[in-house]
């Protein structure tokens, strides 16, 4: 029989924390979501999970697991805090067999399970507002891609993620993000929603696989060296970027202006104006100029 914790009260969540000896980490970047409803409303966010494999990354002590063991998933859970896993292997949820706990950081433990089970089904988690970005983005460049991921966000990071072009929040990450993925902005959490309250507002966002990706595999290398390029300083035009960075190592200063020119992209341009079609177009342009292997 399942453990049926109280995880919408605050009092519960210090008794359990004073009982088997455990604080919060701002390390970790520990907050317990207290609302039920918020709950329910980022595990529907992921679809039909009856059967299919989730990822939950941060699961604390389990709010967010039960509902998802409740729609039938079959969860692999991340946690660093081994007070919590202590929690999560010997009270919550002993004797489920569709739970799975890796313990450790999941920055270091993530690609094993990787190389081990492939790419899950989904992956959702209130991820730490110090390795959000890092997260998405280290599974992006290594491909693993499921169909879908739900994150709970700091509202800076979600901002990056669901910007447009021309936005100030336009970034190298959002591009790396959006070439396999739509987002969307979901819905906000106000930080009285978690205890303890955290200092920042907290975004939910969806990120649903593209059935073909902007980037192909052959070009994606040399897109992301020259998207890195590009975003190096943000404050500097695209051309002195381009010239301080990889691709003026490996072109001279008139091929990298021509590349430009070809393009129809201003030299005094920054980069944040630029979408995916124009970066694209430039890799071109700075292939025929360089003479590069991958994209044609």
């Amino acid at each position: 029989m399942r453990w049926d914790f109280p995880y919408d009260s605050p009092h519960a969540i210090i008794a359990l924390l004073d009982q088997m000896g455990l604080s919060m980490s701002k390390r970790f970047g520990q907050n317990f979501l207290l609302s039920k409803a918020v709950r329910e409303r980022i595990v529907a966010s992921l679809g039909q999970i009856e059967g299919k494999q989730v990822w939950e990354i941060g699961p604390g002590i389990g709010a967010l697991t039960a509902p998802l063991l409740d729609a039938g998933a079959w969860v692999t859970a991340f946690e660093i805090d081994h007070g919590f896993c202590r929690i999560l292997r010997d009270q919550a949820f002993t004797g489920e067999n569709r739970f799975a706990l890796v313990e450790g950081d999941v920055l270091k433990t993530w690609e094993g399970i990787f190389a081990f089970q492939g790419i899950p089904d989904r992956i959702c988690g209130n991820l730490p507002y110090n390795i959000g970005s890092v997260c998405i983005a280290r599974l992006i460049e290594e491909q693993c891609l499921p169909e879908r991921m739900v994150f709970t966000l700091q509202k800076e990071v979600a901002e990056r993620l669901c910007a447009t072009v021309a936005d100030k929040a336009w970034s190298a990450f959002t591009i790396l993000a959006r070439i396999d993925y739509d987002i969307e902005p979901l819905f906000s959490i106000k930080s009285g929603a978690f205890y303890p309250s955290p200092n920042v507002t907290s975004s939910v966002i969806g990120m649903t696989r593209r059935v073909q990706p902007l980037v192909t595999v052959a070009q994606r290398k040399e897109f992301l060296e020259v998207v890195d390029d590009l975003f190096t300083q943000r404050r500097k035009t695209v051309k002195n970027n381009l010239l301080n960075g990889e691709s003026g190592r490996r072109s001279p200063r008139e091929h990298i202006l021509a590349a430009l020119a070809d393009s129809g992209i201003s030299p005094d341009e920054r980069a944040e104006r630029l979408d995916i079609d124009q970066i694209l177009d430039l890799c071109g342009h700075l292939h025929m100029q360089y003479g590069s292997s991958a994209l044609l």
